[in-house]
């Protein structure tokens, strides 16, 4: 499984970007994928899984309300909806997956996951 993130960049405060996450799978519907992000001196934090196209979708307190995550099946692909970022949202934005949907869990390490993007890199500037 290859994850490819685009959408990222600088943006400003306030600003609503979605993020795309491309997955080269042949059953990207049975995937469990999660988007995740590190800050510069933090450690990887969760944002949101979705357990597979028929499952649940969990979110990070901190970003519940705020973030959405959704996927298409047809177009094997991810998205992480973003509203009104902050500052404090500046970091690199990764997807994740996992061939074992149910196996993973919000409160679970990075580790559950198999397979990462390279990162997209989001700044947003006050």
């Amino acid at each position: 499984v290859q994850l490819v993130e685009s959408g990222g960049g600088l943006v400003q405060a306030g600003d609503s970007p979605r993020l795309s996450c491309a997955a080269s799978a042949r059953t990207f519907s049975s995937l469990g994928m999660g988007w995740l992000r590190q800050a510069p001196g933090k450690a990887r934090e969760f944002l949101g899984l979705n357990v597979c196209s028929v499952g649940n979708t969990y979110y990070a307190d901190s970003v519940k309300g705020r973030f959405t995550v959704s996927r298409d099946n047809a177009k094997n692909t991810m998205y992480l909806q973003m509203n009104a970022l902050k500052p404090e949202d500046t970091a690199v934005y990764y997807c994740a997956a996992s061939l074992l949907p149910y196996a993973i869990s919000p409160t679970g390490n990075p580790g559950q996951y198999a397979y990462w993007g390279q990162g997209t890199q989001v700044t947003v500037s006050s």
